[in-house]
This record gives structure tokens, C-alpha cells and sequence, in this order.
């Protein structure tokens, strides 16, 4: 299972390009033409650790019950924003006693901050450092010139400034390509397969870090689309373009750009790997993201939830069968991160100790018939998300703000529908709710109230 951070699925060749041009995966697109493609998959709960929570344990994190995480050693507040509960066994512990050797090559390192506990269940686990705030160094300090290239000047102040100190730090050891953090991941990927090739099954989980934020890559993947040398844009948290010139917007492009074809050249490595291992014709591999990110698209670089939008709420899954067995076959149906671990132990012939939320997907997607999921509901922060085959709806916990997209309109995000469709909007915020097993949390619905509504957005469903 690989795993990476923030990769956009329309920057995936084969689900097709983003607005700002074609990114240059050929082997991702070589895995997707041997492969099952999942065309409407979805995280469960978001960002970074409320996914790989759903994803290695198949259970909902949605609502955040008993997820007002405030531990120390972190800094993120988000809801379900912690440690995998202690009630719950994960993917890897499952398969492990069930004989399956089990391995876990990460650079996440939300995921070995203290007080978390992602590598349960793992034979062998390697953190590979030196990842966005990591403090893999601790000198020498960057000077004024560093601070100038990767840092525009006029953000050169509060929390980005420490951010970009370690950054810099962070890069000091990097000369070639492969001393880039994606590159290390997918090396050890590899070396790991190697090392245990005497075990009869072996479950390996790969998490690249990259392509999420700070965009640092080797400058011959930035050359691959913009050649020209000026200031660099590695940041994001850029709600609103304004005050950014089109240079540093393109810029930012570039260089996520090159970071999706670094990460595509690697997972190469690692597939290349399988073949000369002897693994493919014996091993399921999958390919998947916990979310996407806006660059430069929607007048915004980042990642939010409200309004949630196609190109960081969509993910790729790309499942690829022993003996390329399925290979070309796509599936419209909806698929959610906690399917993973429910599929990935139905294939094991495993039963889990307690029943998951996750639905064993792949017998539907292969023979065309229609899926478990007539919606996907997404729970980031205080603000849900429902999908449904004509409906985008989106929304705060209490009701508040109300966003529905006809997704049959030519340019659906470009307005909200929800006055014209009130039995809509109070159906898909019902089915949030229903989704929320046990009610909203009083302390996430207090949260959604500090969040300004959107000019654009309904009171609806207050009023009604």
C-alpha cells in the first residue's frame, strides 16, 4: 500500500491534468494502464492523520468523537487530529497475527511525533527524516540570503518564518536526487521487499510525505516546467492570491508539479523493484492519497474544508492485481479510505475482531455492479461534506453555511444552488448527520462558530 501525501488525482495522468497543464506521470500512468481504476474515491475524515487513522483501521473518525486531541509535543488542533485509539486494532496488527510479516517505510512524521502510535502492529518500522517542520537539524541557522530565496519577502514574518528556518535546515544535506526525502522512501520501499523475500506474505505500507508542502525538489524536476531562475514559492496558506504576483503563483506550480513527477519517477523505482524481486505476479499493490491541494487554482494555495472542493477532496485509487489481472478496468462507484482495510482483509481472508465501517469494494468494482455507497459524507474540522452522483453539499456541524454544487451545471463550483434546492440541502445535511453516529460532539459544533461564513453561503437550514 503507498501512500502519498497531498497528491492531487487530476495531476495523475490518467485521471487527467489541472488547470495550470499537463504534470509528467508516465509511471504512474504505466501502473494505472495494468490496474483497476477507482474513479469517485474519497477520504473519510481529514487532513493528514484523521485519514491514515480510517485508512489503517477501517473504522469512521467522523464526528470526532473522543478526538479533541490537545497532546504535547504537537501543534495541530484539528478534530481527530491524535493517536489511533487504543480499542481499535489496525490493518497491520490484524494481518500480523494472522502470519503476514508486516513493514512500514514513512516520512510523515506527524506520524512519530510524541504520543502518536501509527507503527503499531509493524515487524519493522523506518522513519526516514527531515520532512516539512521536522527538526531533523538544529543548525546552522540560515542566513538572510537563504531566508530571501525560499521565502517571499512579504510574508517574511510570524509563524512562516520559523517554519522556512527548519526547512532550510533540512535541505543542508541534500546534493543529489536521491537524498530527497520521496527518493529515500522509495529506495527503502524496496530494500525492505528485498530483505524479507524468505516470508510467504508480507503486508508493506510506503508513506511518501511528498508532494505535500514546502515544494522543495531537485531543480532539474522544477526545470521539466518552468526553466526561467527567479524567487522561489515552496509555501502554502494562501487563502485568497491577492497579494501574490502571477510569478510566485506559477512558481508554486512548477514546483508542486516536479514534486508529483519526483514522487512518479520513484514509485517507478519501487514497481521496477517488484519486477526483478519476482513479486508481481504474486502481490496486490495500491495507490492511493489522503487528499489533494488547491495551487493557485480557486484564486488560493491551500487546503480547507470549507469550501470544500473536487481537487483536494478527491483522491486517486489505483489497484493493481496480481498478473495485471483487471488491468484497464475502471469503476464509478464510491469508495471511501475505510473500504482499504475492510478489502485489504477480505482478499487476506481475515476476519477482523470487531466489525468495521469499511465495505469490501473490489468484487462490485471488477463486475460493474453497483456499490455499497450511495454518498460519501467527508468530516474535516467542524464543516461535513456530501457527495452524491449529482450533489456536492457542504456545510458547519450546526447548519450554518450551507454550500450545495449541482454537479451537473458546466462550471458547478461557480455557484451555490442552495436556495433553489431546499429539499436537497436539508436531505444531504440530514445524511450527515446520519453518518454522525451518536450526534455532532457540542464541543465541534461550538468550533464551527468561530469560522466566518462565505458571502456566497444559505442560512437555510436554520431557517428551516
Amino acid at each position: 500500500m503507498v501512500i502519498f501525501d497531498s497528491l492531487r488525482k487530476d495531476c495523475v495522468g490518467a485521471y487527467g491534468m489541472p488547470p495550470w497543464g499537463k504534470v509528467h506521470t508516465p509511471h504512474f500512468d504505466a501502473f494505472a494502464s495494468e490496474s483497476l481504476l477507482m474513479k469517485r474515491a474519497f477520504p473519510e475524515a481529514l487532513p493528514t492523520l484523521q485519514a491514515r487513522r480510517a485508512i489503517y483501521t477501517g473504522r469512521r473518525v467522523y464526528p470526532f468523537h473522543n478526538a479533541r486531541f490537545d497532546l504535547k509535543g504537537d501543534v495541530v488542533k484539528s478534530p481527530g487530529w491524535g493517536p489511533i485509539p487504543e480499542d481499535q486494532p489496525t490493518l497491520a496488527e490484524m494481518l500480523h497475527d494472522a502470519g503476514y510479516r508486516t513493514g512500514l517505510v514513512a516520512d510523515v512524521y506527524h506520524m512519530f511525533k510524541p504520543s502518536k502510535n501509527f507503527w503499531r502492529g509493524f515487524d519493522q518500522w523506518k522513519f526516514l527524516r527531515g520532512q516539512e517542520g521536522d527538526p531533523a537539524r538544529s543548525g546552522p541557522w540560515p542566513t538572510q540570503d537563504q531566508l530571501d530565496r525560499w521565502l517571499p519577502p512579504e510574508v517574511q514574518k510570524g509563524w512562516p518564518m520559523k517554519f522556512i528556518h527548519q526547512v532550510i535546515m533540512s535541505m543542508y544535506d541534500r546534493r543529489k536526487e536521491e537524498d530527497y526525502c520521496a527518493p529515500q522512501v522509495l529506495k527503502e520501499a524496496a530494500l525492505w521487499l528485498e530483505q524479507n523475500r524468505d516470508a510467504d506474505n508480507l503486508f508493506l505500507t510506503v508513506e511518501s510525505f511528498t508532494p505535500h508542502e514546502p515544494w522543495t525538489v531537485p531543480p532539474h524536476y522544477r526545470e521539466m516546467y518552468q526553466k526561467e531562475e527567479g524567487p522561489e514559492q515552496i509555501m502554502s496558506g494562501y487563502p485568497d492570491l491577492s497579494d501574490i504576483s502571477e510569478w510566485l503563483v506559477k512558481r508554486t506550480q512548477a514546483n508542486y508539479s516536479a514534486a508529483v513527477s519526483l514522487c512518479d519517477r520513484w514509485f517507478g523505482y519501487l514497481m521496477e523493484s517488484m519486477r526483478v524481486l519476482g513479486l508481481l505476479d504474486d502481490t496486490l499493490v495500491i495507490l492511493t492519497a489522503d487528499h489533494g491541494h488547491t495551487v493557485g487554482d480557486r484564486n488560493c494555495i491551500s487546503k480547507k474544508p470549507y469550501p470544500s472542493t473536487p481537487e483536494v477532496v478527491e483522491t486517486p485509487l489505483i489497484i493493481r492485481f496480481p498478473g495485471r489481472e483487471h488491468a484497464g478496468k475502471t469503476s464509478d462507484m464510491f469508495v471511501q479510505h475505510v473500504d482499504i482495510a475492510a478489502e485489504a482483509l477480505r482478499l487476506a481472508e481475515v476476519k477482523p475482531p470487531a466489525e468495521l465501517d469499511g465495505i469490501p469494494f473490489l468484487e462490485n468494482a471488477v463486475s460493474g455492479t453497483p456499490g455499497a455507497r450511495g454518498h460519501v459524507t467527508i468530516g474535516w474540522y467542524a464543516m461535513p461534506t456530501v457527495v452524491t452522483d449529482r450533489w456536492w453539499f457542504n456545510s458547519k456541524v450546526d447548519g450554518s453555511g450551507a454550500l450545495l454544487r449541482d454537479l451537473q451545471d458546466g462550471d458547478p463550483f461557480s455557484r451555490n444552488v442552495a436556495e433553489e434546492h431546499p429539499e436537497v440541502t436539508r436531505d444531504l445535511f440530514a445524511k450527515a448527520k446520519e453518518d454522525a453516529r451518536g450526534g455532532f460532539p457540542d464541543w465541534l459544533v461550538d468550533m464551527c462558530r468561530d469560522t466566518p461564513e462565505l458571502p456566497e453561503s444559505s442560512d437555510l437550514l436554520i431557517r428551516g
